[in-house]
């Protein structure tokens, strides 16, 4: 009976042992069957870095602003008598742009004027009578604050009908009419706009952080999207001397020639201010830069030779220092040289050492001044 025991115990131990034996060898063969397998080579878009003349500048957005500007309008009430301009014309200033029925407002001047005639001519004769001590001291002062009342309500009618001759106040191009002839013309309603549209202003606003790099006279560049292939230059003319406390911007002026009068106040606007002198440094599409907390990092490539010595492109991931951008472009600090080999598509499957393919069929946008396509 012990005999048995033993002999199935032995029986039950050998079992046991070639079931482990056979599951320590097939980890083991497996493990060496997939030693000599490799990661697949990933397909990457690839751009050689090189070494570009580097403007740093100032970016901003603002508006278009008339040097002078102005809504017409009537400074009295009355009907509209005639109308003197056309739409979109330019005038002069001083020019007369529209009357307003003067009633009898000519005919009250007139008889003002008769009255202070006469108050004039009996200020004379008793003037006259007074060194004859004809008159008294007191009937020639009365006199003399008569004559005086009586120009200044002349001064007054002339002033009304004055207002209502309505001038151009400055030369510039005027807008569209919004009056008709016979029109009842409240006080303050607006007639048409005058615009002064060479030169223009525009108004924008810079960083405090960036102010000591402004001053009056310099350069820059404007762009509007009306007209997005051009460009129109300027220069800095004022810089306000408080800074906004909620934005903690600065507003700047700048002076732009339009002569040919394509830009209008209003319009939305771009500017560039250049700061400093240029300087050669590495620019790589910003589609490379991948962000880190850890820090930012790209993918270079280059070449080396796999475990069983064949010649294949190994990506590597290095640690770079970026500076500024300029549209598709952004500027490498350090980390990266001129001539380097760099990852633009495909980062995303990779790890350092991976093999990679190189297929640059669609090159990624790199232009430092790109044009995107109107929507």
């Amino acid at each position: 009976m012990i005999k048995r025991l033993i002999i199935m115990l032995l029986a039950v131990v050998l079992v046991f042992g070639l079931i482990f034996g056979y599951g320590t060898f097939r980890g083991i063969m497996i493990g060496k069957f997939l030693a000599t397998l490799s990661n697949p080579p990933q397909t990457v878009s690839t751009v050689t870095a090189t070494e570009s003349a580097w403007q740093s500048s100032i970016n901003s957005v603002g508006s278009v602003v008339a040097i002078n500007g102005a809504n017409i309008s009537s400074e009295v009430a009355g009907i509209v008598n005639t109308i003197n301009f056309k739409s979109g014309e330019n005038v002069a200033a001083g020019a007369l742009l529209a009357t307003l029925r003067l009633n009898n407002d000519s005919a009250i001047l007139t008889q003002l004027q008769a009255t202070a005639k006469l108050n004039a001519i009996t200020y004379q004769r008793d003037l006259k009578q007074l060194q004859a001590d004809a008159v008294s001291q007191a009937q020639v002062d009365t006199d003399k604050a008569t004559l005086d009342a009586a120009e200044a309500q002349v001064h007054a009618q002339q002033a009304l009908i004055d207002e209502k001759q309505i001038k151009a106040p400055f030369a510039g191009t005027l807008g569209i009419r919004q009056v008709n002839i016979g029109q009842y013309l409240g006080a303050g309603t607006q007639i048409v706009t005058l615009q002064q549209l060479n030169p223009l202003f525009v108004d924008f606003y810079v960083p405090q952080q960036a102010l000591a790099q402004v001053s009056v006279g310099q350069a820059v560049t404007v762009k509007v999207d009306t007209f997005a292939d051009q460009t129109f230059a300027g220069k800095v003319s004022s810089i306000n001397s408080a800074v906004d406390t909620t934005t903690r911007t600065v507003q700047v002026r700048a002076t732009i020639d339009n002569d040919k009068l394509l830009l209008r106040p209003g319009m939305f606007a771009t500017v560039t201010i250049d700061v400093g002198a240029p300087s050669n440094l590495i620019t790589l599409p910003q589609t490379v830069i991948a962000y880190n907390p850890y820090g930012d990092t790209v993918y270079t490539v280059s070449h080396g030779k796999d475990a069983s010595g064949k010649d294949k492109l190994f990506a590597h991931q290095v640690f770079v220092q970026v500076g500024n951008t300029r549209g598709d472009q952004i500027a490498i600090i350090k980390g990266i040289k001129a001539g380097d080999v760099v990852v633009t598509a495909g980062q995303l499957k990779l790890h350092n050492g991976a093999i990679v393919n190189i297929n640059n069929d669609i090159a990624v946008s790199n232009s430092p001044h790109p044009n995107p396509p109107n929507e």
